[in-house]
């Protein structure tokens, strides 16, 4: 979502490499769509300012403003214009900030970067809010089929990375930022659903990509502490159960 706004006042920051104002994030700690943007800002090597959303405790007029279709983090402030959307904002910076010694995201070849945005959607569709609802599901028999319909999506998901280090080939790229909330949230998703998703030796080739992408300095320091995102989990998904009209 793309969208001019009047509101925004903040100060313009003059960058010696790239010569344009500071950005801005709006984000929550806990979201791990807000962490896949931090991280292609940082392989940018853009300077950011972020804003942070408790979101325990209401939005802010700032995010109701800024994306007041969807009212949800993240979303990018670039010098009076709001991106939000956290793939659309992916998409967004790689555009802005291509070319030279500039960090790409996605492939240059349409084929290559037709297949990433695929397997993106795929991922956030199947993979993560497939697993959310597996977690959520409270009837043992809901549950066991939501677990299969998972286990079954990131079959494909291990099929799509078998031979290669990152999905984006030796370096990583738009489609593992995408999926980097595996290694260090779906632990927890696994934990607080008391089910088991990623089996090392059902899925060997994703299980490696996962231990090698989170060892990467860069993605590694802007991961939320394990705690705190077990808390915020635990709280929202008891929410949820606690507010899901009753079944027959």
């Amino acid at each position: 979502m793309y969208v001019r706004s009047p509101i925004l006042d903040y100060t313009a920051r003059n960058n010696e490499n790239t010569n344009m104002a500071k950005l801005k994030i709006i984000v929550s700690t806990v979201s791990s769509f807000c962490t896949r943007i931090e991280w292609a800002l940082k392989l940018k090597g853009l300077e950011y300012e972020l804003t942070f959303e408790d979101l325990n405790k209401g939005k802010s007029e700032l995010l109701l403003k800024s994306n007041p279709v969807h009212k949800k983090v993240p979303v990018l402030l670039d010098d009076g214009v709001v991106i939000a959307e956290s793939k659309v904002i992916l998409e967004y910076i790689d555009e802005k900030w291509k070319g030279g010694d500039l960090y790409p995201l996605l492939p240059r070849d349409p084929c290559e970067r037709a297949q990433a945005r695929f397997w993106a959607q795929f991922v956030d569709d199947k993979c993560l809010f497939g697993t959310l609802g597996a977690c959520r599901a409270e009837d043992a028999l809901e549950k066991e089929k939501a677990v299969e319909a998972v286990l079954e999506s990131f079959t494909y998901l291990e099929k799509e990375i078998e031979g290669k280090k990152f999905f984006a080939g030796d370096k990583i790229g738009y489609l593992d930022l995408v999926i980097g909330w595996i290694p260090h949230s779906l632990s927890v998703l696994e934990e607080i659903g008391g089910m088991k998703i990623l089996y090392a030796k059902r899925f060997p080739s994703l299980h490696e990509w996962a231990q090698n992408f989170v060892e990467i300095p860069l993605i590694k320091e802007c991961l939320p502490p394990r705690d705190m995102l077990l808390n915020y989990t635990t709280a929202r998904l008891s929410y949820l159960r606690s507010s899901a009209p009753n079944k027959p």
